[in-house]
């Protein structure tokens, strides 16, 4: 019988939630300052809990922000995340990069989206989305804003930071002007704060592309809402856990969200922060969730239907993964 292992490696993979920032890989720094960071710090150690948002959200900059400086750093990281992705046979990667880094390392928005999307290797198809605060918008980031549906290469955009800050009026017509202009639009919701804000993203800025959303099984309504609406929770389980947003692996709440008819993906978040991988959140699935290989490849087939790709290729993608599902029952 083919292993469990093995078949999560041969499913052709998405990654729909990923934060560049907070995916540089740990080596580089180790590399271009030895001796300024321990070589196994405890925050990416597996049993890590960050004890607040804040307190994880210091760590991720503490580490990230001397690195992206500059177009060339942007490349470099992610030259070396999409080669690592491309070994665990992900295929298609939606990354974002925090909007106001252009205010703080003075590089223009569409010059940090080239320099991701030339990093890409072959058979790796990338979209670059950019992320900002609830309160960006009071801060020089305006005129920024407000040209963001105008950029030809930015795939979409998203509210990220910390969830408990309001979201204020200026986002929804930012987010329908997106949309309007073929953007993808995201909120993070569900995550720190409850079912209410994951309504509050589908109802008032429009979007159905909800960062975690694991939130919304305190809910019920909620639940159907984003059933009903076709919208997607990008979900990162051990980013949960190790945020405290779910106990742990084996009480998540991923199991019972697809029961209930939410499409959900799987991503990494932050894997600076996590040490994390893919292949890692699909093995937590089937060894502590007890996710059956019809269960992991409905996770795959989730990431393909929402993925910005071809109708020919979601469709070669899918196929692929039904293939192989059907090769594991076989053996099972």
């Amino acid at each position: 019988m083919k292993t469990l292992a093995a078949f999560i490696r041969a499913l052709p993979k998405t990654e729909t939630h990923l934060h560049i920032e907070g995916a540089l890989p740990y080596e580089l720094l180790l590399r271009e300052w030895p001796g300024r960071y321990p070589a196994d710090p405890a925050f990416r150690r597996r049993d890590y809990r960050y004890e607040t948002f804040p307190d994880f959200e210091r760590i991720l900059l503490d580490h990230a922000l001397p690195w992206f400086t500059t177009p060339e750093r942007y490349h470099e990281a992610a030259r070396v995340m999409f080669a690592r992705q491309a070994a665990e046979n992900i295929r298609y990667v939606e990354t974002s990069f925090h909007l106001p880094v252009t205010l703080f390392a003075g590089i223009p928005g569409p010059e940090i989206i080239d320099a991701i999307r030339s990093a890409a290797p072959a058979g790796l198809e990338v979209r670059v989305f950019t992320g900002m605060l609830r309160s960006d918008y009071a801060t020089p980031l305006r005129a920024t804003i407000d040209a963001l549906h105008t950029w030809e290469h930015l795939a979409g955009v998203d509210l990220h930071g910390f969830e408990r800050m309001p979201t204020e009026a200026w986002s929804a017509p930012v987010w329908a002007r997106a949309r309007a202009a073929g953007k993808v639009t995201k909120c993070h919701a569900g995550e720190f704060d409850g079912p209410e804000r994951v309504r509050e993203a589908i109802e008032q800025l429009g979007v159905r592309r909800i960062q975690h959303g694991v939130r919304a099984i305190e809910d019920p309504a909620v639940l159907a809402l984003a059933r009903d609406t076709g919208t997607t929770f990008d979900v990162c389980p051990i980013s949960n856990v190790g945020l405290r947003v779910a106990p742990s692996i084996h009480g998540h709440p991923l199991r019972r969200l697809l029961q209930a008819g939410i499409r959900c993906t799987v991503s990494t978040d932050d894997p600076l922060c996590f040490a994390n991988t893919i292949l890692e959140e699909y093995g937590a699935l089937a060894q502590e969730l007890n996710f059956t290989a019809d269960e992991l490849a409905q996770v795959a087939r989730n990431g393909w239907e929402v993925a910005s790709v071809s109708a020919e290729t979601r469709r070669a993608r899918i196929a692929e993964i039904d293939r192989l599902l059907a090769a594991q029952t076989a053996a099972s």
